[in-house]
């Protein structure tokens, strides 16, 4: 794991609120959700932040207020990414932080290699 406190607590906050939504799954359902289950809604909210965003942008109608939907859902959204990588046994703080660096690499190097010439 990696030094990532607030990513670490926030992860950890998700997978208590997962173990709720396990209990309710298994009261009404009889199990819980799978992981194709878990991806389903995983993407119905990233789809519905789409038309948010669209309704933040003035050319989507919605009922409500759009911008504290769109915090919800994106708030939503982390949770989901939180509860995925459990239930793959990703450790989500680690792939981040190498993710980032990775990406933070190859942008340091594309910057690098683009630099305009000095005139």
């Amino acid at each position: 794991m990696s030094d990532n406190s607030g990513l670490a607590t926030a992860r950890d906050e998700a997978l208590e609120v997962r173990k709720f939504y396990e209990i309710v799954e298994e009261r009404f359902n009889g199990k819980t959700w799978s992981l194709h289950e878990l991806m389903i809604g995983f993407s119905n909210d990233v789809g519905y932040i789409g038309r948010l965003l669209l309704a933040h942008d003035g050319t989507w109608n919605i009922d409500g207020d759009a911008d504290a939907e769109l915090k919800h859902k994106l708030a939503e959204t982390l949770w989901w990414v939180f509860v995925l990588a459990d239930k793959l046994e990703i450790d989500i703080d680690e792939a981040f932080t190498d993710t980032m660096k990775s990406i933070r690499a190859g942008l340091d190097s594309t910057i690098a290699r683009t630099a305009p010439a000095e005139q």
